[in-house]
C-alpha cells in the first residue's frame, strides 16, 4: 500500500482540530463499500507500560478462510499527547507506516477504534480511511459517545448509537449473550456493510478476527522488546 504522505505531525491541540476540520469533509459515509471483500486488514497498537513506546499492527486476512495473508509489526512512539477526541494523532505515522510495507493489499480496513462515533465524528477509521482512500470501518469495545438501548440477546442483534439526534454508529451484539461492541463507519462504507462485514469476521468471538490477530502481533512485539519474547 502507500498511504497518504500526513507532512508534519501536528504540535499542538489547535494544530491537530484544524487537521480533523480540514479532512472531515473528505470522509465518504455512505459508500456503500465492498459487499464481500477478499482481503480485510486488522489494525490494533499496544502500548508499554510508560505509555510513550509502542508497536502498531497490521495483519490481513482471506475473509473465506480467515487465514494470515500478510502481517507487519513496527516499535514507535507516540506521535502526540494524550488528548481525549485526539488519540489517533499518537497512533498514525507508526500504523501508516506498517500499512506501507504490506505485500498484500486490503479491500477494507478494520480499526481498533471508532469513525464516525466520535466526538469531533473523526476517529482512526475516518483519518485512516481518507488517507489510504480506503474503505473503513471502526469497532470499537466501549463508546466515545452517545447513548442507545441494549441490543437483543441473539447473534446480530443491534440498536442505534445516538449523539443528540444523529445516528453516528450501531451497537452489535456479535455473539449470543455477550457484550456488544460498536461499529461505525469511517470511509467508503455504509453502516449496513460496516456491521455485515464485522459478524462476517466474528464466527466464533466478541470482537473481529482482524482486531484479535493484530492485538497478537503488537503485543508479542511489545515483549520481544522487553525481553520476553
Amino acid at each position: 500500500m502507500n498511504p497518504a504522505p500526513i507532512g508534519a505531525p501536528p504540535r499542538t491541540v489547535a494544530e491537530a482540530e484544524a487537521v480533523q476540520d480540514a479532512l472531515r469533509p473528505l470522509v465518504d459515509p455512505v459508500g456503500p463499500g465492498p459487499a464481500a471483500p477478499r482481503t480485510v486488514a486488522g489494525l490494533d497498537v499496544a502500548y508499554a507500560e510508560d505509555g510513550d513506546r509502542l508497536a502498531a499492527a497490521v495483519t490481513v486476512l482471506d475473509t473465506g478462510t480467515l487465514a494470515v495473508l500478510d502481517e507487519v509489526v513496527l516499535p514507535g512512539r507516540a506521535a502526540f499527547d494524550y488528548v481525549p477526541g485526539l488519540f489517533a494523532f499518537r497512533e498514525l505515522p507508526s500504523l501508516l507506516a506498517a500499512l506501507g510495507r504490506l505485500t498484500v493489499e486490503p479491500e477494507l480496513l478494520v480499526c481498533d477504534g471508532h469513525g464516525l462515533a466520535h466526538p469531533r465524528r473523526f476517529g482512526l477509521a475516518c483519518h485512516l480511511g481518507v488517507l489510504t482512500d480506503r474503505p473503513a470501518i471502526g469497532v470499537g469495545k466501549t463508546p466515545l459517545v452517545g447513548r442507545w438501548a441494549e441490543p437483543g440477546p441473539g447473534r446480530g442483534a443491534w440498536s442505534a448509537l445516538r449523539d443528540g439526534t444523529e445516528e453516528v454508529g450501531r451497537v452489535l451484539r456479535t455473539r449470543d449473550g455477550v457484550r456488544p461492541v460498536f461499529v461505525s463507519v469511517g470511509h467508503r462504507m455504509s453502516l449496513d456493510n460496516a456491521c455485515a462485514q464485522v459478524l462476517r469476521l466474528t464466527p466464533r468471538y466478541r470482537l473481529p478476527e482482524t482486531t484479535r490477530q493484530a492485538d497478537r502481533l503488537c503485543r508479542a512485539e511489545l515483549r520481544r522488546l522487553a525481553g520476553h519474547g
